[in-house]
């Protein structure tokens, strides 16, 4: 399950990162700072997400338990 949390992460975070840099930017906040903040932002947000989309796909993949 690791490692298809780290693909994803690698996935998610362009995704989040990038939208949280266009929103800066459409803010017009053009300083190097509040770009690299919403970059960071991005990728910390972006932690929990693939965690939580790693476990959910894993489990989907390996079907109900039998006992």
């Amino acid at each position: 399950m690791l490692r298809l949390t780290a693909v994803l992460y690698i996935l998610v975070a362009s995704a989040l990162a990038g939208a949280a840099v266009i929103t800066v930017l459409t803010l017009d906040l053009r300083e190097a700072w509040q770009i690299g903040s919403a970059f960071g932002a991005g990728l910390v947000v972006a932690i929990p997400v693939a965690a939580l989309l790693g476990r959910r796909i894993y489990n989907e993949l390996n079907g109900p338990k039998v006992v």
